[in-house]
């Protein structure tokens, strides 16, 4: 028999919708950030939009889940159940290229920095034909310090991503075990 409680930091459904929008924040805003800068640290033309996109995807599922957990609704927990697994997996594949081609790339990027923050392989006497810069927070840093730190945020946006999955799990299953109960979270208190 399993515990209705275990595991639980908050309370079942406001506790997993404070977590996926805790998660939703973090993986939107860390998108937009790939999507902006993501060509400072990653080379390869369309790689920095994957990883962003795939940060958008996984904060677009936890609004998804925001919106299931707030209604009750079964079948849209239930395409969340489905689409976690999905996404750890991805996601968890993205995070190990990403550390890979961040270690790879730390040349191109202290060449960056040492030239004005301009990305990596433009002439510096060229017109910029972006007036994107790269963050002077990332030259000022050590290089080790910004790979430890990035190792560490992709480390927590899978656990979180993984406990939400639980959270979702969890939250169906008592749909499904609650289903037949009359009550008014499913059907009212009258039926005929």
């Amino acid at each position: 028999m399993w515990c209705d409680n275990c595991l639980l930091l908050l309370p079942l459904r406001g506790g997993a919708i404070a977590w996926a929008i805790i998660l939703g924040i973090y993986n939107l805003v860390g998108g937009i950030l790939l999507l902006r800068y993501g060509q400072f640290l990653y080379f390869v033309y369309p790689e920095w939009y994957i990883y962003g996109g795939i940060s958008m995807a996984v904060g677009g599922v936890a609004v998804l889940n925001i919106l299931s957990l707030s209604n009750r609704s079964y079948i849209w927990t239930r395409v969340c159940h489905f689409l976690w697994p999905v996404l750890l997996v991805i996601s968890g594949v993205r995070g190990i290229i990403m550390i890979l081609q961040l270690n790879r790339g730390q040349d191109k990027i202290s060449w960056e920095c040492q030239n004005g923050g301009q990305v990596w392989g433009t002439s510096p006497n060229g017109a910029p034909t972006s007036t994107v810069t790269m963050p002077g927070r990332i030259c000022s840093t050590a290089f080790g310090s910004l790979f430890t730190a990035f190792i560490i945020g992709i480390l927590i946006d899978i656990g979180f991503q993984l406990y939400m999955f639980f959270l979702n799990w969890r939250f169906c299953r008592r749909l499904e075990h609650y289903h037949d109960f009359k009550g008014p979270d499913m059907r009212g208190y009258y039926t005929a």
